[in-house]
């Protein structure tokens, strides 16, 4: 024979498995990582002791300002990221929820990521340099780039080291510095021909570029939104979609003259 219930039991007794549930999902390991604003780097000058960029067969210029490069941190592939991390920096402007694959798409462990971020950054590099020389009408048979920037990998830095190779061996064309003595960061991919790509985690880089002092942001025109989520005060954007509107927006912002796109 069974009992009857009360109501106040009965919705003791069910909302225990809930409780159980809820209690289990606050605990257990969620498919999301937790980035932060990461480093940034001159491509101008030293990281960690060692020049960024070094150029043979060609004199290079010596530059003022600078280019700097941006990243993100994120809790690694194997940290446990809890339903209470998620609730803790949701609402946080200088965190970010991401999910995990979004950060690491490349791989279930520690090295096969790393690898994959390195052959990024190489191939990124080699990209850089392609579309550096060809914009600027030399041979890479005679001109030999050297890119050395430890601890980052992924593809997100390329149109800041294309830049900084412009800088170094051709400034803005006439004699004066394609930054114009600014501290100038940003952030894309970039391709041998010289086309911008978009890349995660903007709104945090600028973050990181802002800290670090930059006043001018250059980031690719498909993520303008995402840039003016949290856009920190006294950073202007600067949108881009190849080198040469990037190169041209750079000018102009030196020079004075001519149009600077905005997002």
């Amino acid at each position: 024979m069974l009992s009857r219930l009360t109501r106040p039991r009965a919705v003791a007794v069910c909302a225990l498995p809930v409780v159980a549930l809820l209690a289990t999902a606050a605990f257990a390991p969620l498919p999301f990582s937790v980035a932060q604003p990461g480093m940034t780097a001159n491509v101008l000058g030293e990281n960690q002791g060692t020049q960024v960029i070094t150029v043979s067969g060609a004199p290079a210029r010596t530059t003022s300002g600078q280019l700097r490069m941006t990243t993100i941190e994120a809790t690694g592939p194997d940290t446990r990221v809890s339903l209470g991390d998620v609730f803790g920096n949701w609402f946080r402007t200088d965190r970010a929820v991401m999910p995990r694959d979004s950060v690491y798409p490349s791989g279930n462990n520690v090295k096969e990521i790393e690898k994959h971020n390195t052959e990024e950054m190489e191939q990124s590099q080699d990209a850089a340099t392609q579309a550096a020389l060809k914009y600027l009408d030399l041979s890479p048979e005679k001109v030999k780039v050297d890119l050395k920037l430890a601890d980052v990998g992924g593809p997100s830095a390329g149109l800041l080291f294309t830049l900084g190779i412009i800088d170094k061996l051709d400034g803005d064309g006439s004699g004066g510095d394609l930054t114009g003595g600014r501290n100038i960061a940003g952030t894309g991919t970039i391709d041998a021909a010289g086309k911008v790509g978009a890349v995660g985690g903007v709104a945090l880089k600028t973050q990181a570029a802002k800290r670090d002092g930059a006043t001018v942001f250059l980031v690719p025109k498909a993520e303008c939104s995402d840039a003016k989520a949290e856009l920190p005060k006294g950073l202007r954007l600067v949108p881009v979609t190849t080198l040469k509107s990037a190169v041209d927006s750079l000018v102009a912002l030196e020079k004075g003259k001519g149009s600077v796109p905005s997002c």
